[in-house]
């Protein structure tokens, strides 16, 4: 299967930065759509942000549009989310996943559904304190 891992979590201050990465393993060559979402307690995970394989296209949920800014190396199979102006809701264990990249075209929910993704990571812990 493909392997998944994200790092770079931690505990900040309100309107603080943090920059997340997640890198992808698996066949050589293969590329991937990837995306991140965020589970607080009691709560649903839900979507944050996705890439499309080529980089050409990204996704953004309403609540981080102009913090947050997605991208990737397809060298090196690896995403990365860089979260500036964070809130104290933006707290959660934020997860990566993937899916193998296609010429389709996809609509927005498409990117938006965790069903989209059968590759998902361990999580990293972001914490913003007030």
């Amino acid at each position: 299967q493909v392997q998944v891992l994200e790092s770079g979590g931690g505990l900040v201050q309100a309107g603080a930065s943090l920059r997340l990465s997640c890198a992808a393993s698996g066949r050589t060559g293969r590329s991937y759509t990837m995306a991140w979402f965020r589970q607080a307690p009691g709560k649903e995970r839900e979507f944050v942000t996705a890439i499309s394989w080529s980089g050409g296209s990204t996704y953004y949920a309403d609540s981080v549009r102009g913090r947050f800014t997605i991208s990737r190396d397809n060298a090196k199979n690896t995403v990365y989310l860089q979260m500036n102006s964070l809130k104290p809701e933006d707290t959660a264990v934020y997860y990566c996943a993937a899916v193998a990249g296609s010429t389709t075209y996809y609509s927005r929910t498409y990117y938006s559904q965790k069903t989209s993704y059968p590759y998902w990571g361990q999580g990293t812990q972001v914490t913003v304190s007030s």
